[in-house]
């Protein structure tokens, strides 16, 4: 018994000597032997992303602050008659809106933030559509000269009224290179001063347009123009320009010049809006004045980079319209000014 216990532990130290063997052999004389391990991993490392950069939320491009970018939006009414062209510094607003009016003529809401021009006109009456566009960029509004009821609409509207109309008359001024009505003109900064004066807000929050700032490829078949006919007294044509990657103006056959820098007038995006046209009133000689509902949702053509994107433009009322295709995919601006036209929904536009 005891010889077979012997031999048992006899083979236990042998095996646990080859063990040692097996382990250090790797290992020279006074060396240590290390272990390494990895370290336990709770979640995966999250690198910031950069901050972006403050940008105009009218036109996506660059803003020297984050402050700027709240500035309070303009909204000025002005006139285009043959007699009121060219106009002056429309090439500086952000955002325009061109809808047609009594006699089949047209008139622009130019709205402005990213940008401040010394003088802007001429400047003319309101419309019914004002009272959609303005509040949906909570702008101070600016025109001369408007119907009764268009006026009270206004007044009840709670729109910051800086009209001739509300018996304002310090940033306003005539001139003598044009007859009347077509010589009224604004400097925005007296008209900023003005609203101080009168305790208006100087800032908000805008929401501003989702904007597309990848690389353009070109395409096989970029449309290369846009006619849109407002009226039999009034077509404007579009023409892309793949060196500027814009669309130049040309109303009636005519380049439409802007006399502040003596350049065709250009726009990044150009987006048709079919909107309903609800007939507001007539007058002796048949002239409609139309109310044209700009909330709600309607269909929409934008017209960026020498592409098109069929779809909805929708807004509630309180904030600029968005655009979406088909399949629900937002459609995205490119980065700078847009053109809206806005035209009934029997209207058709013809491409090049």
């Amino acid at each position: 018994m005891h010889h077979r216990l012997g031999r048992i532990l006899l083979a236990m130290l042998v095996v646990a000597a080859l063990g040692s063997t097996v382990v250090l052999g790797g290992c020279k004389s006074g060396e240590k032997s290390l272990v390494s391990f990895w370290p336990k991993a709770d979640k995966e490392r999250v690198v910031p992303k950069p901050a972006e950069p403050p940008r105009w939320p009218l036109t996506g491009l660059d803003a020297p602050s984050e402050e700027a970018t709240h500035l309070r939006v303009v909204s000025v009414k002005i006139e285009n008659s043959p007699e009121a062209r060219p106009q002056t510094n429309l090439q500086m607003a952000d955002v325009v809106y061109e809808s047609v009016t009594e006699g089949g003529i047209t008139r622009f809401n130019c709205i402005f933030q990213s940008q401040s021009p010394d003088i802007i006109g001429p400047v003319r009456s309101a419309r019914l559509s004002d009272l959609y566009i303005v509040p949906e960029y909570n702008a101070l509004f600016v025109f001369s000269g408007a119907s009764s009821s268009v006026n009270s609409r206004v007044n009840q509207s709670g729109i910051d009224n800086l009209s001739e109309d509300a018996g304002i008359s310090y940033p306003f001024s005539r001139s003598s290179s044009r007859p009347r009505p077509h010589n009224l003109y604004l400097t925005l900064s007296k008209l900023r001063e003005e609203s101080v004066k009168r305790k208006m807000d100087q800032t908000q929050n805008l929401t501003g347009f989702a904007f597309d700032r990848t690389a353009v490829e070109a395409t096989a078949s970029p449309v290369a123009g846009i006619s849109i006919p407002f009226s039999t007294a009034n077509k404007v044509d579009w023409t892309y320009d793949a060196a500027s990657n814009t669309y130049l103006r040309v109303n009636n056959g005519k380049k439409f010049m802007d006399a502040a820098t003596n350049k065709q007038v250009s726009a990044r995006n150009v987006v048709v809006l079919w909107a309903q046209h609800k007939t507001a009133s007539r007058d002796k000689v048949g002239s409609v004045t139309y109310e044209i509902i700009l909330k709600g949702s309607g269909q929409c053509a934008v017209f960026r980079n020498g592409q098109r994107f069929d779809g909805t433009w929708e807004t509630d009322g309180t904030k600029p319209p968005s655009f979406r295709a088909q399949d629900g995919t937002l459609i995205k601006l490119s980065p700078g000014n847009t053109w809206f036209q806005v035209v009934q929904p029997s209207v058709n536009i013809a491409m090049k």
